[in-house]
């Protein structure tokens, strides 16, 4: 009797909502299931949620997965999971959940601009390639030590997102390389803890918190006899250590090649490039590393196509209907023709990667604009931040002449070829839409022998879907409103400030 066909179980765990996807071998999409979760935030700023809600959202969607696949859970060859990177997800000393932080979460703004100012932040940035910013995760945990002593003296285990899963499914404590450098919690680029770096973080008692480390791509034990009553899969089933998110949206958007750029329109701004050797440059927002000769060099923040789901919900869902508010907003965009003096829009909902105190607005309205021109000047706005961001990785030395763009702002018909213009370079978009689902997947089939590597795993996996050559015209128009928006940003930087000091608050990066 013939074997039966194998599968790959990738899981996506963001912020909100957790994603089991099941994926043949060559990358096809059998099945999905999908689960939002509830944050809670218990001070201003803060941004927590529950653990326990967390594993039965993840058993609920992997189940209905099965379901809806309907195979054998013994055809699943191996499970990978992904996760949002930084925050804080803490076990007691027994192994049950403590403290889960999103990252989202600001409650660490101040301790995280103390550890880097001066000369820590520096010595900090040469040992790891990351300066502390709000949500990362030696923060937050710096944050608990001085904060809520009670809760730091029970911690058993540091963990992030994904780990927490990997954890429910085999019972392993561990964590992999891509997101312990993303969190800033290794040495770069040797991929090891460092008891120098956890000094300078003021948390040398914490290493024996840190979990095992391991590759993305390893094998660290099987599904357990519990999480196989609670999630409808074969007990001993191999689970690998998992990735960033953003590393493998990189890998499953088709980005694997040093020198090759992965943009990802999505609630951030996600814009990275893969290099033999990590990028050392105090402008450059964090570095990962997933391979001893493949790191990730990222430029990102809170300001992409979050900005679109914004408007859909307050300005187009609230009072109108509309049965695809989305393809609305697209067309309104494509009705308009570009000019010269067309408004102007900060995609600073979130605050920016120059700033936590930035704000959204618009600039430059007359009354002969409508909403198509609103709408135009918000995608404008938000691909200007990812050329910005862009701009930094070149100024720190990073080059690449082509991107794959992935992620929600890919889907749309209008955003991709802004890209390539405002850019000035061709850009493909990914024919797999769960690029995170496939990346960790992708390291799943790596784990259990189906490909011998991520070259030949990323190669048989992956596909392209469209191509975006830039239109010289364009470009040219692109780019002095580009200079024009920078410009602006710089003049509201002294109004933002007013705002955030009105609020009490105080700016940090």
């Amino acid at each position: 009797m013939p074997d039966r066909q194998k599968y790959l179980l990738g899981l996506d765990a963001g912020n909100t909502v957790i994603k089991a996807v099941l994926f043949d071998l060559h990358g096809q999409q059998v099945a999905t299931s999908a689960l939002d979760g509830q944050s809670e935030t218990p001070a201003p700023g803060h941004v927590e949620r529950s653990l326990r809600e967390l594993w039965r959202n993840a058993a609920t969607v992997i189940r209905d997965c099965l379901d809806k696949a309907g195979i054998a859970a013994e055809q699943i060859a191996a499970i990978g999971c992904a996760g949002h990177g930084n925050g804080l997800y803490l076990l007691d000393k027994a192994g049950a959940p403590l403290l889960a932080v999103q990252s989202l979460d600001s409650r660490a703004a101040d301790i995280s601009a103390e550890l880097a100012a001066g000369e820590n932040g520096r010595a900090l940035h040469a040992i790891c390639l990351q300066k502390p910013w709000p949500s990362q995760t030696p923060s937050l945990l710096a944050w608990v030590k001085r904060h809520q002593p009670e809760i730091y003296s029970q911690i058993g285990t540091v963990f992030l997102c994904k780990d927490f899963i990997t954890f429910q499914l085999t019972g392993r404590r561990v964590s992999d390389l891509s997101d312990m450098s993303g969190c800033g919690l290794l040495r770069m680029p040797d991929l090891t803890y460092d008891d120098g770096l956890l000094a300078r973080y003021g948390l040398t008692d914490a290493k024996s918190m840190l979990p095992d480390l391991v590759r993305p791509d390893e094998v660290v034990g099987g599904i357990s006899e519990q999480a196989a009553a609670e999630t409808g899969l074969a007990a001993g089933t191999p689970v690998v250590g998992g990735l960033f998110d953003v590393v493998a949206s990189a890998l499953g958007s088709g980005v694997v090649e040093n020198g090759q750029a992965s943009i990802i329109a999505g609630t951030w701004s996600i814009n990275q490039v893969l290099s033999e050797a990590p990028v050392s440059d105090e402008s450059v927002f964090m570095v990962a590393g997933f391979a001893a000769d493949r790191f990730i060099n990222i430029e990102a923040s809170a300001t992409s196509a979050a900005n679109l789901e914004w408007y859909a919900r307050e300005l187009v869902e609230r009072d109108i209907h509309h049965d695809d508010p989305f393809g609305h907003c697209n067309a309104l965009v494509a009705s308009v023709t570009p000019a010269a003096d067309d408004p102007f829009y900060h995609p600073y909902l979130y605050g920016s990667g120059q700033g936590a105190d930035h704000r959204a607005g618009y600039y430059g309205i007359a009354g002969w604009h409508g909403e198509g021109h609103l709408l135009r000047a918000l995608f404008e706005g938000v691909a200007f931040e990812h050329k910005r961001h862009i701009d930094v990785l070149g100024q720190a030395g990073v080059r690449f002449d082509r991107a794959i763009l992935s992620g929600g702002g890919s889907r749309s018909p209008i955003w991709p070829q802004m890209f390539a213009d405002i850019l000035g370079i061709p850009v493909t978009v990914a024919k797999a839409q769960e690029t995170g689902a496939l990346g960790a997947a992708i390291a799943a089939g790596i784990g259990a022998g189906l490909f011998v590597d991520y070259d030949g795993a990323v190669g048989q996996m992956t596909a392209s879907d469209r191509h975006y050559a830039p239109d010289t015209a364009m470009s040219e128009h692109y780019r002095e409103r580009y200079l024009a928006f920078t410009d602006l940003a710089t003049a509201m930087a002294p109004f933002w400030a007013r705002l955030n000091a009105a609020r009490g608050l105080t700016s940090s990066k």
